[in-house]
């Protein structure tokens, strides 16, 4: 049974403890304090629990801010990547320009040592991360 992370009316996260796999779903657009809340929430986590992977269903979520994208690479990355995370699936946003905007996180993370993979379910993204390469 998953531990229940985070649930509101924008964002649903668990934790896998089996599999040491944390996921989020953004059920609509979300930024600023509900989006710094939920990384930081998902860091508080993987550093309770050990875990090294993430799940990121994307799909109703749209491009962030500029605010929030250097607040994620400079602020909340290297604190979560020093709590040990190594392997991220991700479901990018439907919206183009959101694809857009996670494929610099993509390109940034993976430079900097985390194994990503994008996948267009969260189903296959979950087999992944059980076993990634």
């Amino acid at each position: 049974m998953p531990i229940q992370v985070l649930d509101s009316d924008s964002v649903n996260m668990q934790y896998h403890e089996e599999s040491g796999i944390l996921e989020h779903r953004f059920q609509k657009h979300v930024w600023g304090a509900t989006f710094r809340e939920a990384l930081n929430k998902g860091l508080e986590a993987l550093e309770q629990y050990g875990g090294t992977k993430w799940l990121s269903d994307d799909r109703a979520n749209a491009a962030l801010s500029q605010d929030d994208t250097d607040w994620a690479m400079n602020d909340w990355f290297p604190r979560v990547q020093k709590a040990g995370w190594k392997y991220w699936a991700i479901v990018l946003p439907e919206h183009v320009i959101g694809q857009m905007n996670m494929k610099r996180f993509i390109a940034t993370y993976s430079a900097k040592g985390v194994v990503v993979r994008v996948f267009d379910n969260p189903l296959a993204a979950m087999v992944w991360l059980k076993k990634p390469e």
